[in-house]
């Protein structure tokens, strides 16, 4: 890319969307094209086609998505599955139409079969059952990639998937009843603290095992795969390191600096026991990650103090 070609970010208010502007901003790319939900729908397939038409932007990262936790995505699989396939589907098929030269579709870890042998490759998509608590978001992504995929051996374009793992950091949304695990603790860790509560209740027994990588670092892989790969077939992006959640637990204890207990909650579901990325992919091509959990979790829990301040209370 080239720093005044049309770079056009859908999510851009998202967690994932806004690390990768500041990212674009950051390497000093001037051109980039932004729409909150009001001013365009990515649901309304004729809105996204006037957009692209009259916009005509040559690069697109999409990073729009409906996302959220183990209990939202149990409780509407429905919208899961149908928001994040009508965006996809929307978004792709108008970049098509206006001959975008290159685009770049964000899925997710949950794609892989619940029990794919670990760490998981790329090769092990749909070589099994999925993981139930997640199965709507989970078939959406698959179909976007698979999209992706297609329209490279029918039509001869440039769309590339990237499959991270669980992302954190600035930006990421905190509301307990949508929150994914990372921001999810540090809220009710820091206001079990703040309110002198003598433990902190946690879904599932904590011996399962999750790979988190800061978003900043998934912005910067982004952008690296935009200039350097061009395949057909989905890459993983991720560390290659997993934790228990009881360990990122007390990670996120010890960052908060609180003292009371945590209790793990047995009769709630754990998802997948383990989910982690090979990464000899992305390693081959000369990327990788650069923060630790424990200094990711410190960069989020100051940022979510900030928010916290500026706005009074955050819900």
């Amino acid at each position: 890319m080239e720093k005044n070609n049309k770079i056009y970010v859908a999510g851009h208010n998202g967690m994932v969307g806004s690390a990768i502007v500041r990212k674009l901003k950051k390497e000093g790319y001037k051109n980039i094209i932004v729409r909150t939900r009001q001013e365009l729908d990515l649901i309304d397939q004729a809105k996204v086609e006037e957009f692209f038409y009259e916009e005509r932007p040559e690069y697109v990262i999409l990073a729009a998505a409906k996302v959220g936790g183990i209990e939202a995505n149990i409780k509407y699989p429905t919208e899961f599955l149908m928001e994040n396939l009508i965006i996809q589907c929307n978004v792709i098929r108008s970049a098509f139409n206006n001959k975008v030269t290159k685009l770049v579709f964000l899925g997710s870890s949950c794609i892989y079969p619940k029990n794919a042998k670990q760490p998981l490759k790329e090769e092990y998509l749909l070589s099994g059952c999925l993981e139930p608590t997640n199965e709507g978001y989970s078939i959406a992504k698959i179909a976007g990639l698979k999209a992706c995929e297609f329209y490279n051996k029918q039509y001869g374009v440039n769309y590339i998937s990237i499959m991270p793992c669980n992302l954190y950091g600035e930006n990421d949304n905190f509301d307990l009843k949508s929150a994914h695990v990372i921001p999810a603790l540090i809220r009710r860790i820091y206001e079990a603290k703040m309110n002198k509560i003598p433990f902190v209740e946690i879904w599932g027994g904590g011996n399962q095992y999750r790979e988190f990588m800061y978003v900043d670092d998934m912005a910067d892989a982004a952008l690296f795969l935009m200039e350097n790969y061009d395949e057909s077939q989905f890459i993983n992006v991720g560390t290659g390191k997993d934790v228990t959640i009881k360990e990122l637990a007390e990670t996120i204890k010890k960052v908060v600096g609180y003292e009371g207990k945590l209790k793990f909650d047995t009769t709630k579901p754990d998802g997948m026991f383990r989910k982690v990325l090979d990464v000899s992919r992305l390693d081959k091509k000369g990327w990788k990650y650069k923060t630790e959990l424990y200094d990711g979790v410190v960069k989020t829990y100051n940022w979510y103090l900030n928010k916290i301040k500026s706005t009074k209370s955050y819900k």
